[in-house]
């Protein structure tokens, strides 16, 4: 990995990873998938850290996708797809973790660029981003992100991206569901810090759970959902900032939080 490809830096609770190539307009090297599974495994080992948020460098491009330049590899074919495939486990990763993560978009987010923001739990962008899958145009398509893409939108609009490789500006994005908030670029750094605030202040234990159980959910029957929704609350109600969060409410005080 080149040093300094991804910078991890904590204040207070929240670890923050930049994808640090503005240059290479903060493209997916090798060496940012990995900087990036490094830095998601610190942050989760560290108790301190409450809250990730990821951004890119600069203010024009979060992330414009995969380092074109470096697709051949020089390792051979079988090599040189197993590196590929570290980017899907990097997208899995995001979900795994047990802390809430913010996508910090401070500029232009596509291919698998859009594929780290909806990997992300929530999303703040700056106006003027545009957000896209513009692999077709050069004969490529946006195979492992289009996973999580199929889960954000309906078919019609993922096929539309996809098969155009159209660019959407922020606002258009945040009404299809791809971002949670679109703000001046003056307001970015309020905003997440903001936002990042707020989800630091959570039980983390609880926030663990629920997370997990989102995400396992999301791809069952809503029978089988239910069901194993139903367990996840069984286990919920057993935890003790359960007990706290339900006795400070009647107790008219904030809670107390273990993270247990």
């Amino acid at each position: 990995m080149e040093a300094g490809e991804v910078r991890y830096e904590v204040q207070g609770p929240q670890a923050q990873l930049t994808i640090d190539r503005p240059r290479a307009r903060n493209a997916l090297s090798p060496g940012v998938i990995q900087g990036l599974l490094d830095a998601l495994e610190r942050a989760d080992a560290d108790p301190a850290v409450r809250v990730l948020v990821l951004t890119g460098a600069g203010e024009k491009v979060f992330c414009a996708g995969g380092d074109l330049g470096a697709m051949a590899g020089d390792g051979g074919f079988l090599a040189t797809h197993e590196g590929r495939r570290a980017y899907g486990r990097l997208l899995t990763r995001f979900q795994e973790v047990r802390k809430p993560t913010v996508a910090r978009v401070n500029g232009h987010a596509l291919a698998g660029g859009l594929g780290l923001v909806l990997a992300c739990d929530l999303a703040v962008a700056v106006e003027g981003a545009d957000l896209g899958t513009p692999e077709i145009d050069v004969g490529l398509f946006p195979m492992m992100m289009m996973a999580l893409l199929q889960r954000h939108l309906g078919r019609k609009r993922a096929l539309e991206l996809v098969l155009t490789g159209d660019r959407l500006p922020a606002r258009d994005a945040l009404a299809l569901g791809l971002l949670n908030r679109v703000v001046p670029a003056a307001e970015l750094d309020t905003t997440v810090a903001a936002l990042a605030g707020k989800l630091a202040g959570k039980s983390q234990a609880v926030l663990a759970l629920g997370r997990r159980a989102f995400f396992t959910a999301e791809d069952l029957t809503l029978p089988a959902a239910l069901e194993f929704l139903s367990s996840q609350l069984s286990l919920n109600v057993l935890a003790d900032d359960a007990a706290e969060g339900v006795t400070a409410f009647l107790e008219k005080r904030p809670p107390r939080w273990k993270d247990q």
